[in-house]
This record gives structure tokens, sequence and C-alpha cells, in this order.
């Protein structure tokens, strides 16, 4: 479970509120979360592995502080970028995901076995030696998302994850996030994506405008980007 205690985070340096007091209790399999550019969707998400520390109140994860057991949550908790060169830093593609698996897996011929694995179970396989600036936007991603689920998460951050990609990678790696057995926090500019979700956060302007179900919050958030409903609605 994913709980938010009154978490808020305003900017450092000049103390303007990024994301107001919010309290939030996650348990769905799979919860997607839409709005506005700027309204604090991926401040709210990085708050889960530690990414950004609240400025006030709290966020934990299974019974543990983000702030105080980071490097425990971060073994929890996986992150997958908008781009993935954000997390591709290695040469090839196997070599990237061994590098995730240092941490966990001492022998490197063991850990190659591991990643090899990894790869082939995304659909990678054939392409482990290959450069990763020879790789397809779309399959960049699945590296990507391979790295991260080689260490065995039990929640995915998905943060627009298919926003740079072409329809039919979309569509892929869309479906790949939804099949997999793990929590899976989806920010998505996707509404079609967003409605297949268990339940849906409209994040507007440093808050949470609406929560509930996905095809309610659609609609919801279609009238609130036409002014149809206020931008914050009263409770």
């Amino acid at each position: 479970m994913i709980e938010f205690k009154d978490a808020a985070v305003v900017a450092p340096d000049s103390g303007v509120p990024i994301l107001e007091p919010t309290s939030l209790r996650l348990t769905e399999r799979h919860i997607s979360i839409i709005g506005a550019n700027g309204g604090g969707k991926s401040t709210l998400v990085r708050l889960i592995n530690g990414l950004v520390l609240p400025s006030e109140g709290s966020v934990e994860v299974e019974g543990l502080d983000v702030a105080r057991h980071g490097p425990k949550v971060r073994r929890i908790v996986g992150f997958l970028f908008t781009d993935p060169s954000a997390q591709l830093i290695m040469p090839t593609a196997i070599e990237d995901v061994m590098l995730s698996l240092r941490r966990t897996i001492d022998k490197k011929d063991e850990r190659a076995d591991a990643a090899l694995a990894a790869l082939e179970e995304i659909g990678l396989g054939d392409r482990a030696d290959v450069s990763v600036n020879a790789l397809s936007g779309g399959q960049r991603q699945l590296l990507a998302l391979a790295g991260v689920l080689a260490v065995t998460p039990r929640i995915l951050i998905a943060d627009e994850p298919t926003t740079l990609l072409d329809l039919r990678w979309r569509a892929h790696v869309g479906s790949l996030l939804r099949s997999l057995p793990v929590q899976l926090i989806e920010v998505t500019h996707d509404l079609d994506s967003a409605a297949r979700a268990e339940r849906t956060l409209v994040i507007d302007d440093g808050g949470v405008a609406f929560d509930g179900s996905p095809i309610e919050a659609v609609a919801f958030y279609r009238d609130l980007m036409f002014g149809r409903v206020s931008r914050r609605p009263s409770a």
C-alpha cells in the first residue's frame, strides 16, 4: 500500500507551492493519473520513491517512510521515465540491464544470464548485444523497462511512458505495462489508457481535483479542460 499523509511540496528556492497537502491511500493494482502539464502529476509520483521528498507531511510505501528509508523503498518501487535516455547509460542492451543487477547479483556471468533472461522476457532477447543507440524509440523504452523489472519491484511508477512513442509502440508498451504482475501507477495523457485502470486521479493546479472511477475521471478532466467545471471543485 502507498499512503500519502498530508504530503506537500514547495519549491526550495522560492517557497512556491508545487503540491498542496495531499492524503491518499493507493491500494488498487492499476491506478492512472491524468492532468494538464505542470499540474503536479510528476511531483506526486516522484514522492513515492523519493525522487522528490515532501516539504511537510509524509509518504509511506508498505509501511516504510520514504524520506527515512529511501534505499529500501527503491527496492520495492521501480520508476520508468518518459524518455528512456534518462535511464539508459551503458553501450549495449545487455550491459544496461546488467548494470541494474549489480547490487543483487555479484558474479558477472550470473548477471549476464539474468540480464539476458530479462531481455527475452520483454521481447528483446535478439537485441542483447545491439548498441542502445541503434534501437528504435519503442525498443529503448522496453529496454528501460527491462532494467527496472530485472530487480523485481512490487510497484511500478510509469511517468508518461508512451508520450514519445508512435501509435504502434504506444499500444504495445501500454498493453505490456498493464499485463505486469505489479501495482502500476501510470501517469498518462492517453485517456483511453487511463480509462483501463481501476482508479484514476485528476491532478490540477497542485492538488487532487478528482479521485474515482476512470470513466468519471476522464469525463471530469474533459469538462475541466473546456471550462465546464471549476478548477477546484468543493468536496
